[in-house]
């Protein structure tokens, strides 16, 4: 989960590192540092706990230059946030490197290079294998040599970057498990966790495989495979704006990125729905022969996908007639002997495209029999859409903030479309196509109609300020909506939040219910509200305090807060119902004055198990 950034130039590449570190600083943001070299001088290196503003500053007077540099914004795994944890790491004032991912086998490595003589300032693994570098130059042999023999000695998940002082002008790269990029320039070469952290100086880049180790010098780079043997890989262009990050008049990147949503939804649309229907090409010919035999499908996700996926399992069943499982990825792929069978769909949903669990699911999946596996994802270059054999993209663009709301969004009408293209297959009427077909083609201005909502919701709010619990529920598909609004408050509030179905609270929950409990509650006009109100009154007759959001043509009765929602067909009000929820817990967390787009202890893209 932390973040890499590295360079090999003409120029001097400090500001590269820098800016490389603040684009990934979604990535880790508890310590940053970075180490530059200039041929013929010692490493010089600087690291501070915190924020990459934090090491900005440490460095804004520093006569600070080189041709070659490796940087890392850090998520805790292995010891405390500080400056001593923080990488760069350096052996005996030669050896550097820059590590995400964990070694597994690190107590065990580090007892005997303290047997060895080597000394250790840090609590981490990583630096046990920049000293296994160190010691394997000192048997002899180069530095890409040196890399690949530590390769063989450690077990884990890991993307690399390491820098010699004996060698100016030179890294090396590795990974295993965690992602890595080269990025192309003119006369230069970069490293990155992300494309998006080099954007400002190439769209050109080269993904790297499981296994790959990297040769980069100023005039080019080699790519040796996981066999050794020297390989190539395609070279793509990202179509990522760079000036997607811009924060533009809005106080925090979650804010900008809900009122994104009426717009990434429509894009996520466009072209794929025709006449009337989904477009007869959506998958293509060979993705069309897949879906035909298909008789259940099996969805695995992590977090706020794992809530989509939740949604999606309703749509699938009422709809499509298919069994459906969802399943927890850290759950699934430890599970002994999962049922797989060649009519099952395996979809994966991720927005990064390189959540580790996931992606380990997936490549389990991939030994098993299941029929075909389809990616749902935001990152066209990421792992899981290159190992997958169909992929939809959710065309969300880059999300910044750490609590995901437009991703989720755009997952829920990917998900809807992939709904109907089953349905073509398993006797969705056409009617009841078209029907669905144009309330997607109605959800940016429903949003829209929430986004105008923003107000009330922030009044609203300021109930929260002074609470320490809450309650979501949800009936139905709305229940995967409590739980996505409670993960919302949980993350960047702080205010410890659970979701229950709303029938449950008498097995269990109603006990907690009094006058410093607040519950909220999605209400859309559905088979279930008549059941949903009930429950409501349950809350009322112990004191509870309900916000209550219901449609608009919906009478409640006697709650304490109530905000009309835009009407919408029914499927679909799992989209409408997750907005003002996102709204409540972003204005709670800035009444608490927490960091919303940074929460404490939480990573964007969570690349280690």
């Amino acid at each position: 989960m932390c973040g890499i950034v590295g360079a090999v130039a003409q120029r001097d590449v400090k500001r590269i590192l820098l800016e490389g570190l603040r684009r990934l600083e979604y990535r880790g943001y508890d310590s940053a540092g970075l180490a530059v070299l200039a041929a013929g001088g010692p490493i010089q290196r600087h690291r501070a706990v915190g924020k990459v503003e934090a090491l900005e500053n440490q460095i804004a007077e520093v006569p600070l230059s080189g041709h070659t540099g490796i940087a890392h914004t850090r998520w805790a795994t292995h010891g405390v946030p500080s400056e001593c944890n923080a990488h760069p790491h350096i052996s005996r004032d030669r050896i550097a490197l820059v590590h995400n991912g964990i070694i597994e086998n690190y107590q065990a490595l580090k007892q005997q290079l303290q047997v060895d003589g080597y000394s250790f300032s840090s609590d981490t693994d990583s630096e046990v294998v920049v000293n296994l570098v160190h010691q394997a130059l000192d048997d002899g042999g180069d530095l890409l040599a040196a890399v690949r023999k530590v390769l063989g000695q450690i077990r884990g998940a890991y993307a690399l970057a390491v820098m010699d002082r004996h060698a100016p002008g030179r890294l090396i790269g590795a990974r295993r498990g965690s992602p890595l990029v080269v990025g192309l320039g003119f006369d230069e070469y970069f490293f990155a966790s992300d494309v998006f952290a080099l954007l400002p100086v190439t769209q050109r880049f080269v993904f790297l495989e499981e296994g790959d180790v990297v040769d980069l010098r100023a005039e080019g780079f080699t790519i040796l495979n996981a066999a050794g043997e020297v390989t190539e890989r395609p070279i793509q262009v990202s179509g990522i704006d760079p000036e997607s990050a811009d924060r533009g008049a809005y106080r925090h990147y979650m804010l900008k990125e809900i009122h994104e949503q009426p717009a990434v939804i429509a894009n996520t649309l466009s072209g794929r729905l025709a006449d009337g229907r989904l477009s007869a090409d959506f998958f293509g010919g060979e993705g069309n022969a897949i879906l035909e035999r298909i008789k259940r499908v099996q969805i695995v996700a992590c977090g706020t996908s794992y809530h989509a996926g939740m949604v999606a399992r309703y749509w699938i069943e009422e709809l499509c007639g298919l069994p459906c499982n969802v399943e927890v990825a850290s759950e699934y792929r430890y599970r002994v002997r999962p049922v797989a069978d060649e009519t099952t769909l395996f979809v994966v949903i991720s927005q990064s495209g390189e959540t580790a669990d996931t992606l380990a699911a997936l490549r389990d999946a991939r030994e098993r029999d299941y029929g075909a596996s389809l990616a749902i994802c935001n990152v066209p270059e990421s792992s899981l859409v290159r190992e997958s054999d169909l992929v939809l993209m959710t065309r969300a663009g880059q999300e910044i903030g750490v609590a995901s709301t437009k991703a989720f969004t755009t997952q829920l009408v990917a998900l809807m479309l992939l709904v109907l293209a089953l349905g073509r297959h398993r006797g969705l009427p056409e009617a009841e196509e078209r029907r669905l077909a144009a309330a997607l083609q109605q959800l940016p201005q429903a949003v829209e109609a929430c986004l105008a909502l923003e107000g009330d919701i922030q009044a609203m709010a300021e109930h929260f300020a002074d609470k320490h619990h809450a309650l979501f529920l949800g009936r139905g598909a709305q229940y995967p909506v409590a739980m996505e609004g409670a993960l919302k408050l949980k993350e960047i509030s702080y205010i410890h939040a659970e979701a229950y179905p709303a029938g449950e609270l008498k097995h269990g929950p109603l006990a907690l219910v009094d006058a410093d409990m607040p519950v909220v509650a999605v209400a859309p006009n559905n088979e279930l509200l008549e059941k949903l109100l009930s429950n409501l009154q349950e809350v009322n007759a112990r004191g509870g305090e309900l916000f209550v959001f219901a449609d608009q043509t919906v009478e409640v009765g006697e709650v304490q807060h109530h905000l009309p929602v835009v009407s919408v067909d029914d499927e679909l009000a799992p989209l409408i119902y997750t907005v003002p929820l996102q709204l409540l817990a972003y204005h709670v967390a800035v009444l608490k004055g927490t960091d919303v787009d940074k929460p404490r202890n939480l990573a964007k893209s969570v690349t280690v198990e």
